[in-house]
């Protein structure tokens, strides 16, 4: 069972005076199983009337792809790869291949439009680092989105560009305390 909760919309215009720009987050960890805290992030703000959209990039086997995304609340998209499992090495077959890149294609579309205010990009440091989706293609993408959005990267060996354009770098570390 979900609650529902119900905001006001303000909705300004994107072009208003009022808008406050967005900004670029990157989690980033020498592992890859950090996604549960900003999935708790998100789900915080989708909450509060603010729409997400969460991309897996390289999570699949629900054979969901952008034509069946999964709707947690009313503000809450999420989409992952259409592919019967994890994408796990650059090496991909022409399905796997078409899948990722028709998600990508997707996933700029839909945040040029500026359906979203907060977009998260799970693991696409490792889809830049697979050479499945060009770094060139990334950057250009984050500079021509829309001024209110807000848009979280996460992920290993984020690119060093990258890292120069963010606002807010989040380096998750394990503890190992006794």
């Amino acid at each position: 069972m979900v609650a529902q909760l119900q905001t006001p919309s303000l909705n300004f215009p994107s072009d208003s005076p009022y808008t406050v720009p967005g900004l670029i987050q990157v989690f980033t960890s020498g592992h890859r199983n950090f996604f549960t805290d900003v999935m708790a992030q998100a789900l915080r703000i989708a909450g509060q009337g603010t729409s997400v959209l969460i991309v897996q990039f390289l999570k699949g086997g629900l054979q969901q792809g952008h034509e069946h995304p999964v709707q947690l609340g009313q503000h809450l998209d999420w989409v992952r790869c259409s592919v019967p499992g994890c994408i796990n090495s650059s090496e991909l077959d022409e399905t796997q291949k078409s899948s990722l890149l028709d998600l990508w294609s997707y996933t700029q579309t839909v945040i040029s439009e500026g359906k979203y205010s907060l977009v998260v990009l799970d693991e696409l440091s490792v889809a830049i680092d697979f050479g499945l989706i060009p770094e060139t293609e990334v950057i250009e993408f984050l500079e021509k989105r829309p001024r209110h959005v807000d848009v979280i990267l996460t992920g290993p060996n984020m690119p060093e560009l990258i890292l120069d354009m963010a606002d807010q770098i989040t380096e998750i570390r394990r503890s190992h305390r006794p």
